[in-house]
């Protein structure tokens, strides 16, 4: 009875440890009601087997935007957007910043025109990259990243002043 009761207490163990190891090794944790589920036996179907190496699908590029937003700079966007582009350094601190902000979100980024948002104080590579030393500095780039020209709209933080900026 003894040598019983600990065999069986040597395979639930057991059957936790692997069951453990198994949800780890996948990137699962187990839940109540995963546990509670009964998963197929050995003897069921077997599963489709994953396709060759050949027939695995290529995940496709991001899909090119159209000219005339206004967004957050995000790494890759240049090269992803149609038409003409300005990067704007942007500071949550600077009210002249946020003037500018207030006037694109509400009425738009000019007409064929993308607006990329950077942040003035975490995108110091940018800003280096660029040449840029103040908050509220547009660049204008092209397709490439390749800065066209640059202005600092602190005294005139407007659209009107932006599309005057225009190369």
């Amino acid at each position: 009875m003894h040598r019983r009761l600990i065999g069986a207490t040597a395979a639930v163990a057991a059957a936790l440890l692997l069951g453990g190891c198994a949800s780890a090794a996948t990137g699962t944790t187990a839940t109540p009601d995963a546990m509670s589920t009964p998963t197929p036996s050995a003897t069921a179907e077997p599963a489709e087997t994953a396709p060759a190496e050949s027939e695995t699908p290529v995940p496709a590029e991001p899909e090119p935007m159209a000219a005339g937003a206004y967004l957050d700079y995000e790494d890759g966007i240049i090269a992803r957007t149609a038409g003409p582009k300005v990067l704007f350094f942007h500071a949550t601190w600077c009210p002249n910043c946020r003037q500018l902000d207030e006037e694109l979100r509400a009425a738009g980024a000019p007409e064929g025109l993308t607006v990329f948002k950077v942040d003035y104080d975490s995108r110091t590579d940018l800003r280096r990259q660029y040449g840029v030393t103040l908050q509220t500095t547009v660049v204008f780039v092209d397709d490439d990243g390749t800065a066209i020209s640059s202005r600092v709209l602190y005294d005139d933080p407007s659209i009107a002043a932006l599309v005057a900026a225009q190369p």
